[in-house]
């Protein structure tokens, strides 16, 4: 398995589709931009939390600009919380979900068991082996919120697509 450079690493987060108040065609389009903007700036390994939505679109844009730029030095990590996250999902999300797996160039799943820590510490992982921290947050409480301020605590660069909500 390929080690994740750090130096040169942008983890994603962000909400559900059935959270967010944009369309989803605005959110991946900004994503694509951001990917494509970190890649002219030096980035070359992307991590996702696997998650449905912002993690899954992410992923599947660094897959497809891996293979439309044809840069071998462009990776994809994936970073489940636990074996078996995409269990409960619809079946199209769990076939996103396993077909990134397998063109992920790394994968780690950060707990043995589901718990709700589990997501936590994934969160934090994303945010321990990257440099930059790409972010879809609609101002709500949970999970990307919470990413967020970890990051910022932790002197992480941090993009997000809507800075107004940020309410800190």
């Amino acid at each position: 398995m390929e080690k994740i450079d750090m130096n040169h690493a942008v983890s994603f987060t962000g909400h559900r589709p059935e959270r967010l108040d944009m369309p989803e065609s605005t959110v991946q389009e900004w994503l694509e931009n951001q990917i494509r903007n970190a890649v002219e700036e030096g980035y070359t390994d992307f991590i996702s939390g696997m998650q449905r939505g912002v993690d899954l679109w992410a992923a599947e844009i660094v897959i497809r600009l891996r293979q439309e730029i044809k840069d071998k030095n462009l990776k994809l990590f994936a970073a489940s919380a636990f074996r078996g996250m995409e269990s409960r999902w619809e079946k199209d999300w769990q076939n996103r979900y396993n077909a990134v797996l397998r063109a992920a160039n790394g994968i780690t799943y950060v707990c043995d068991r589901p718990s709700r820590i589990a997501f936590f510490k994934r969160n934090e992982y994303l945010v321990d082996n990257s440099k930059r921290l790409v972010g879809v947050f609609t101002g709500a409480p949970g999970g990307t919120k919470e990413t967020i301020k970890y990051a910022k605590k932790h002197g992480k660069e941090i993009v997000l697509i809507d800075e107004s909500k940020v309410n800190f």
